[in-house]
């Protein structure tokens, strides 16, 4: 028995770590790097240790051994045989399939492994028929350079992963560099944890299998700078697809003011501007919109408009399906995802790691918090009791409709008056998931609110009053979810949410990371409505933050209704007249 050890591994690959032992934060950050995150009650955080999870860390350099050597060190009783062999299996695939260039036949791949017993185990699944391998001998098959990356996809839904060192073309040619001095004056160097992300993205050129990948980084880390620096590394046309209009912005003014490209060079393709120039940056609904559903997505075309060197998925967690089935086609070109988090509600996470790449460097959040360049976040989960009334509609309705009448529970508005109050002079964001209940919001508290049906200009226009400090208090629907620039905003309080989204959830509370002037710490709310639906998906929304160390103190509204204000000088930040659950 190893009394240090914080972890109880099962047979299954199920971990459970116990959150008030000594070594809980040191396992934890073990964990994070091999495990997925499952649930986190009170006393133990249970953790699951899958394929997927394994191949990244292989990615990153881990053999099998270390793994093991790393479980073992944080294990209280010894490892089960079971998981033993499942991790040396699960390291093992990974490069255990190769894909390379045949020399002579430029249209032509091979598809190698390592024994024949891996290319025998190929040639019975059906699901490979129609990428018309030709078995040349016991350990290759030969394949068309069009399929590549399909039967990368189709490898690894199998199990399967492929070390692709088939390599990239080069892309047409574009001189630039970052500048030293930002076009505002302000000395601009990338931080260490930056230049760490370019390398880790950009090394192993020369045997083929780096420049694709996907870099882990919180909101407010700079990921777009991190593009930026990947691009000055190649010096090739780049195209950049994003989550908005907004974020197409941001990144065409930090391109304009961190490197030397002039605007002549630099395009915006979206639903008011086609400009398609050595550096386009669009984004992903421009790309995926059709008249009607029967109609083909005339505007993916802009993936072979030009000869593009490298293709950057900013918020790549948000890469839809079809765009998805475009980068299959389009593996000769590099490509690097920057995302906050790798979670994908629609469990399409192996996509990514087939296509896009593997996860090639990550930085934990409380680690950036910690040194400064994230802002301190306290989350606080209120707990709001509902009306008599609204009680016998909710227990009347279908399990959907609960989950709504919970989420735009009136007595939230009661709530989110002393919030404002406790938290005055400070940049406040009001975010939702219900227009109704956000107009509603807007209209009692007579703040602005931001949607998506909002002309852009107008949008952008109250973006700007805000960052300014004309405006203090904003809502916003939705469109919050998506990468927006608020360095000021300092409190986040959610009324409502996309019921167990924990992607949603980390993409709101990045909304108040950026570290703050006046060093204060930052405060991120969830209101929820006690006992309800919703209370049941709030615990698995907070999941992907409680496995980066974020705590949600429980605060629970008193039967009176009545909420004070928050006692500031208390460390747990108790609300007078609300009990802490």
């Amino acid at each position: 028995m190893n009394t240090a050890g914080a972890c109880i591994v099962q047979r299954d690959g199920t971990v459970l770590l116990e959150k008030n032992h000594p070594g809980f934060e040191e396992a934890r950050a073990l964990l994070i790097q091999i495990a997925e995150l499952v649930k986190s009650p009170a006393n133990y955080h249970t953790y699951r240790i899958t394929p997927l999870s394994l191949w990244n860390a292989a990615a990153r350099g881990n053999s099998a051994a270390e793994i093991v050597a790393a479980l073992e060190s944080v294990s209280r009783w010894a490892l089960p045989p079971a998981v033993v062999a499942d991790i040396q299996v699960a390291v093992s695939r990974y490069g255990r399939l190769k894909l390379q260039r045949v020399d002579d036949e430029e249209d032509m791949l091979w598809l190698e492994g390592q024994d024949a017993d891996i290319m025998r185990q190929l040639e019975l699944e059906s699901s490979l028929s129609d990428f018309h391998l030709i078995h040349i001998d016991e350990r290759r098959m030969k394949l068309s350079a069009d399929y590549r990356g399909s039967i990368k996809q189709e490898l690894a839904r199998l199990g399967y992963p492929v070390l692709d060192l088939v390599g990239y073309h080069e892309g047409q040619s574009l001189p630039f560099s970052l500048r030293e001095v930002s076009s505002g004056g302000k000395e601009f160097k990338l931080r260490t944890y930056q230049e760490e992300s370019v390398a880790a993205f950009t090394r192993d050129q020369d045997v083929g299998s780096g420049g694709s990948g996907v870099l882990v980084l919180p909101c407010g880390a700079g990921k777009t700078v991190i593009g930026l620096a990947a691009m000055a590394c190649f010096q090739c046309e780049t195209l950049i697809l994003t989550s908005s209009v907004t974020s197409v912005r941001q990144w065409i003014a930090e391109l304009l003011d961190k490197t030397t490209l002039t605007p002549d060079r630099i395009g915006e393709y979206s639903g008011e501007k086609k400009q398609v120039r050595e550096v386009t940056v669009s984004t992903y609904q421009i790309l995926t919109h059709r008249s009607r559903k029967e109609e083909g997505f005339k505007h993916m075309s802009l993936f072979n408009e030009r000869d593009w060197g490298l293709i950057i998925y900013d918020e790549v967690h948000l890469l839809p399906a079809p765009v998805f089935r475009a980068t299959a086609d389009i593996q000769a070109t590099r490509r690097l995802g920057l995302t906050a988090t790798l979670v994908r509600e629609d469990g399409q996470e192996r996509d990514v790691f087939s296509l896009i790449g593997p996860k090639r460097y990550e930085v934990p959040w409380k680690e950036m918090e910690d040194s400064g360049y994230i802002a301190t976040v306290l989350c606080r989960e209120i707990r709001v009791a509902m009306s008599a009334m609204l009680e016998d509609r909710y227990n009347l309705a279908g399990a959907r409709e609960k989950f709504r009448i919970a989420a735009e529970n009136p007595q939230k508005i009661a709530v989110l008056r002393e919030l404002l109050k406790r938290h005055t002079g400070r940049q406040i964001l009001i975010i939702g998931q219900y227009l109704q209940q956000l107009n509603q919001v807007a209209d009692e508290l007579g703040v602005p609110l931001i949607t998506g049906r909002m002309p852009q200009d107008e949008r952008e226009r109250i973006f700007h009053a805000f960052r300014h400090r004309q405006i203090t208090v904003l809502a916003v629907s939705k469109v919050a979810n998506f990468a927006i620039d608020l360095p000021d905003a300092a409190v986040a309080i959610q009324i409502s949410g996309s019921f167990g989204s924990r992607q949603e959830e980390a993409q709101r509370l990045g909304r108040i990371l950026r570290p703050k002037e006046d060093g204060k710490t930052a405060y991120f709310y969830t209101l929820v409505s006690e006992g309800t639906r919703e209370q049941e998906f709030a615990v698995r929304r907070q999941l992907f933050l409680i496995e980066q160390g974020y705590e949600y103190a429980i605060l629970r509204e008193q039967e009176d209704g009545h909420i004070d204000m928050f006692n500031s000088s208390s460390h747990t930040d108790r609300i007078k007249g609300v009990s802490e659950a």
